[in-house]
């Protein structure tokens, strides 16, 4: 791991997850891909050092920390595991929507026990007909006295089945995005069932499957921010996206980091030609390569997470930009590291195959990167626009 540029408190938060990483993470990695086994026995000693809730308040029980500290945890994470890494970047999002937006009872409810992992949450947007377009959703959610009743389907929901409590966008008021709010629901909530495990090419150490709501019922203190809450979900759900792109992106690049780590000491030990493979030219170049793009993949992935803490006016263009060109960039390093460890790469014992299933899934959620240029587009036109 390079400290270039870390201070004393930046180097131990990343020596802490690199750490558990490789304690807890990395010698049970392919048996939890293998079985798919979700872990939360592991989630929860993660929550235990700070890992759950890392950009949360400290007044009720979050790490207090930044979003920069944030990507420097899960890309140490995801060097051991990207499944884990992810679906602790996916926990800790809804804990910040709790956190950010919610009501100080919300806040005191719900924050301490997301911290712990008591309660281990699930972010709920995408819908079977709504991916790419999430304004477009039709869960609905109609006012009825004291409390809201919810009916819709949410597809590709990680944690789903397990999780116990779930941040669902629903639809409250007219079509388009002013017409989405956001809800607290607990698993136990009558109404909220959940479909078959999806059979998925990555991602095994994690269920997904639909959550399904048939006229459930929570409380109207459930909506997310009380009553000034209604019609805000769509701001609330593209703001928690700036963080779980980045987060994601950090995923991609632990995991490329693995893959390049791995082959260059199989190239080292690998003899053809009458000489260590490593002495080739050619994969040199190709060597050379992939470290200039877990490089720069770092860099912009930096970059992106230092704009979102400060605030600054591209932070959602950077954010967009970091999430597709890293998660672009390090599937390619993966893929690639697979390429040069030949047949081995192929097999499961090696841990490459497992790493390139695993990321490429990055380039699809969180806003697929065809989204992200999009994103990325118009900032570029209103730019030109204004000038």
């Amino acid at each position: 791991m390079d400290y270039f540029g870390l201070d004393e408190d930046d180097r131990v938060i990343a020596e802490t997850a690199a750490a558990f990483a490789e304690k807890r993470l990395a010698p049970y990695a392919l048996e939890w891909d293998e079985t798919h086994h979700f872990p939360t026995d592991v989630l929860r000693e993660a929550a235990e050092l700070g890992m759950a809730a890392i950009y949360c308040r400290d007044d009720v029980g979050g790490s207090g920390l930044r979003r920069i500290d944030a990507v420097r945890i899960f890309e140490q994470l995801a060097t051991a595991d990207p499944t884990v890494a992810a679906f602790l970047s996916i926990h800790n999002m809804c804990a910040w929507m709790v956190d950010s937006f919610g009501t100080e009872d919300q806040r005191k409810e719900w924050v301490p026990r997301l911290a712990s992992m008591d309660a281990i949450a699930s972010y709920c947007l995408t819908e079977p007909g709504a991916g790419s377009d999430a304004s477009a959703l039709r869960t609905k959610a109609v006012r009825s006295g004291d409390e809201y009743v919810l009916d819709g389907v949410k597809q590709f929901i990680s944690g789903a089945g397990t999780s116990d409590v779930y941040v669902v966008m629903a639809r409250t008021g007219s079509e388009g995005p002013k017409g989405i709010s956001a809800f607290v629901v607990p698993k136990d909530t009558p109404g909220l069932t959940f479909g078959t495990d999806e059979v998925k090419m990555g991602w095994n150490a994690q269920p997904t499957r639909q959550v399904i709501l048939e006229g459930a019922r929570v409380p109207a203190d459930a909506l997310l921010g009380g009553a000034e809450g209604e019609g805000a979900g769509f701001g609330i759900a593209m703001k928690g996206l700036n963080g779980g792109r980045i987060n994601i992106a950090a995923c991609s690049l632990g995991g490329a980091q693995t893959a390049y780590d791995k082959t260059v000491a199989y190239l080292a030990d690998r003899q053809a030609f009458g000489g260590s493979l490593l002495d080739e030219p050619t994969i040199r170049f190709t060597l050379a390569d992939m470290a200039t793009s877990l490089e720069t993949s770092r860099s912009l992935l930096w970059r992106a997470a230092t704009a979102l803490d400060s605030d600054h006016p591209d932070r959602v263009e950077l954010c967009a930009m970091a999430k597709r060109y890293v998660t672009d960039a390090c599937f390619e390093v993966a893929d690639q590291a697979l390429q040069l460890h030949g047949g081995y790469g192929y097999l499961r014992e090696y841990g490459l195959e497992k790493i390139v299933r695993d990321l490429r899934v990055h380039r699809i959620l969180e806003g697929t990167n065809e989204i992200m240029r999009v994103v990325i587009g118009r900032s570029a036109a209103s730019r030109a626009r204004a000038s």
